[in-house]
């Protein structure tokens, strides 16, 4: 077999030199385009279901939303480990699934369970899933650190929630991409007791002023002239003024008390770090689809951060 194989090698040279070109040509373009990671995704199929109940403690969320979610995702096909985990406002429920499960056929039967476990949760519960990557999914990490001195935190921050985080959302195989540190930009109201007695004015009539304060109403449409023009009140709240302007009630005298009565301010929460003492960023951790190509995905990455063009933030 193999005498006449050598044999039938020798006198066809040219269909063994192109099969080896052939077979040489395809070893490379496997080489290119083999998904190689350092660490393989080895992790099980899973779905995570993150909900937020604001100001209450474990116990709390443990009583009235883990444990209704964790034994309502006890029946979802295909899961073989619900792990239910509760923290202070936060509940987490791990749903484990069978290996070879489709990752979206999972996360589909996890949604139509939730809908089921929605009427047993209390009211201002916030339910979402979590993305669609695994434990290694964690590819990429950038800071936008402004080296000049010229963009604070804020602006940074600005930066990367209303510009980069959104171009980068748009690449292929993006399952998320979050955002740490910088100063998120809001305004506080800081009251003060004794105006408040003084001028009788409580902390709902407060809260009720500034909420209907904050927000635009619809009118009509008013034909002049062949002409349509629509009519509607715009009341956003834009700047510390607009906060001091809001009216909360008339004194017995009919004078007009005003927000500035109780001390509005603006003040910007600190949640950041510096970057190794060459000025302070914001990190943008960049999380991979599962089972998509990592390579791939951090060169596509790479050269779409390098040619961004931030615009008028320089530095």
């Amino acid at each position: 077999m193999i005498a006449r194989l050598i044999h039938w090698s020798i006198g066809n040279r040219f269909l063994v030199l192109l099969a080896t070109l052939f077979i040489t040509a395809l070893g490379v373009w496997s080489l290119r385009n083999t998904p190689l990671d350092a660490l393989p995704d080895l992790s099980d199929t899973q779905v995570i279901i993150r909900t937020s109940f604001p100001g209450q403690a474990p116990q709390i969320v443990e009583n009235q939303v883990t444990y209704p979610l964790a034994t309502t995702m006890l029946s979802v096909p295909g899961a073989k480990t619900v792990r239910g985990y509760s923290f202070f406002g936060d509940s987490f429920v791990y749903v484990l699934f069978e290996d070879d499960t489709d990752l979206y056929w999972a996360r589909s039967r996890v949604l139509e369970y939730l809908n089921q476990a929605q009427e047993r949760l209390p009211e201002g519960v916030t339910t979402t899933l979590g993305p669609d990557a695994t434990g290694v999914g964690w590819i990429y990490q950038y800071a936008l650190v402004d080296r000049s001195g010229q963009h604070d935190l804020a602006q940074l921050r600005a930066l990367q929630d209303w510009f980069l985080k959104y171009e980068l959302k748009s690449l292929p195989n993006v399952a998320e991409v979050a955002t740490l540190g910088g100063m998120v930009k809001q305004y506080q109201v800081l009251l003060d007791p004794q105006k408040l007695v003084a001028y009788g004015v409580t902390q709902q009539e407060v809260e009720a002023a500034l909420k209907s304060a904050n927000q635009e109403t619809g009118g009509a449409i008013l034909e002049l002239a062949e002409r349509e023009y629509m009519v509607r009140a715009s009341g956003y709240l834009e700047s510390l003024e607009d906060f001091r302007n809001v009216p909360l009630r008339a004194s017995a005298s009919g004078v007009t008390i005003k927000c500035v009565t109780v001390r509005a301010f603006d003040r910007q929460v600190v949640d950041a770090y510096n970057q190794l003492g060459i000025g302070q960023g914001v990190c943008g951790p960049y999380s991979l689809l599962c089972r998509c190509h990592l390579r791939l995905a951090r060169e596509v990455l790479r050269g779409t951060l390098l040619g961004q063009s931030l615009g008028s933030f320089e530095g």
